[in-house]
């Protein structure tokens, strides 16, 4: 019983570790590739979402702060704000993708070693947290930039996204469960 708590304990940190590597691994993945596809769009500082993209978004645009009207010189700022922020995180984000990669050499062999996996994990999770932290910090730069006037631009457009978030959350809720048959 005592080993299966353990095992427990072992995939528990390795979920956690996924759902936290998740979003950085694809922001990194998708990033390249949107920029070719739209061509024009990219330069004008079209945007189609947030999804459609790496972090950031296009034109010196976060995804956040789309919408917002941004001056050349905020835009500027924030452009090298992220590029500093590429650059101090770049060993982080390949010390992590070397982990990952350890972790799962770890797993595909004939024998599971748990201690080597935990290991890794701990590893992984600490590095993860590192680069977590850089984001926030690149995020309470970012917000600095904006003038007190698009700070209440950028509170009402969040309070707006939590209503529609409650009113689909109700809707939801009110739509009658069908049992399969």
């Amino acid at each position: 019983m005592k080993k299966l708590g353990r095992i427990h304990k072992l995939g528990l940190a390795g979920l956690s570790a996924l759902a936290l590597a998740t979003p950085v691994a694809l922001a990194q993945t998708a990033g390249g590739e949107q920029g070719q596809e739209r061509g024009g769009r990219a330069e004008r500082g079209e945007h189609r979402g947030h999804r459609g993209g790496k972090r950031g978004g296009r034109g010196g645009h976060f995804g956040a702060l789309r919408g917002i009207e941004l001056t050349d010189a905020q835009k500027a700022s924030l452009k090298q704000l992220r590029e500093s922020f590429g650059e101090r995180t770049k060993s982080l984000r390949e010390q992590l993708h070397a982990k990952r990669q350890e972790l799962r050499q770890a797993e595909s062999g004939t024998t599971f070693n748990e201690q080597l996996a935990a290991q890794k994990l701990a590893e992984a999770s600490t590095l993860q947290a590192k680069l977590m932290a850089e984001e926030f910090k690149l995020r309470q730069d970012s917000l600095a930039l904006l003038t007190p006037e698009q700070k209440a631009q950028l509170e009402q457009r969040k309070q707006q996204r939590e209503q529609r978030r409650e009113q689909f959350k109700s809707r939801k809720g009110a739509q009658p469960q069908t049992e399969l048959q």
